[in-house]
């Protein structure tokens, strides 16, 4: 198949969203799935923009990357890029939730020794923001990601249709192993109207080839429309 140059979107790495000036809730993403979509993107000859959160990796080469750390800011970003791309492949970990105001000091310890002290910390929902894409999007093919711990596979088709994506990237809890860093990974990746594509302890370079193999499908389909 000759593949058409595309336009990548591709996110990668958690957000970070502030409590107070040093310290932050975020998750456990290391952006590596996103670098090794960056790469495989870039070796078929694809154009990428970029958008990170903090991984503590150096910029891609080839890619036009954009640094975040919050999940607006991310937001933020997207909308910016979206208008222009062929697809979005959204590898970012987002934070689902954010303190509803930063404190602008760093909160201090004052319990008293050997008490307890209880310290309440609202949080409010942050925007789904692979969801938002795909409410406006005209041509646009958008992949997003799910991480199970349970009923895997049925909370990923939901996600699927919910969020009106073409694809999503389900990986899973490999007994009491996460998917995060350089490791294999169990899960599948499930077509909207087609059957899942399961995979077990799969390196992480081939799962991104998979995906880049299921963008340029969904693309090529949608142009011969």
């Amino acid at each position: 198949m000759t593949r058409r140059p595309l336009t990548l979107l591709i996110t990668a790495g958690p957000t970070r969203e502030p409590i107070d000036p040093v310290r932050f809730l975020s998750n456990y993403s290391t952006g590596v799935l996103g670098h090794l979509l960056v790469a495989e993107a870039r070796r078929r000859g694809h154009h990428i923009v970029f958008v990170t959160g903090p991984t503590g990796y150096p910029p891609p080469r080839g890619a036009k990357t954009i640094a975040v750390e919050t999940a607006l800011q991310m937001q933020a970003a997207l909308e910016r890029e979206f208008p222009a791309v062929d697809g979005v492949i959204m590898a970012a970990a987002v934070a689902d939730f954010r303190p509803i105001r930063a404190l602008p000091q760093k909160i201090k310890r004052s319990g008293v020794a050997g008490g307890l002290k209880l310290w309440r910390l609202d949080l409010v929902e942050n925007p789904d923001l692979v969801a938002g894409l795909a409410a406006r999007r005209t041509r646009q093919v958008i992949v997003g990601f799910a991480l199970e711990t349970t009923r895997a596979l049925a909370n990923a088709r939901a996600k699927l249709r919910n969020k009106q994506l073409d694809a999503i990237v389900l990986t899973q809890m490999n007994g009491r192993r996460a998917p995060f860093g350089e490791t294999t990974v169990d899960g599948a990746i499930v077509q909207r109207g087609g059957a899942a594509r399961p995979f077990r302890r799969l390196a992480k370079p081939a799962l991104a080839r998979r995906i880049l193999d299921t963008v340029e499908k969904l693309a090529a389909q949608r142009a011969a429309k």
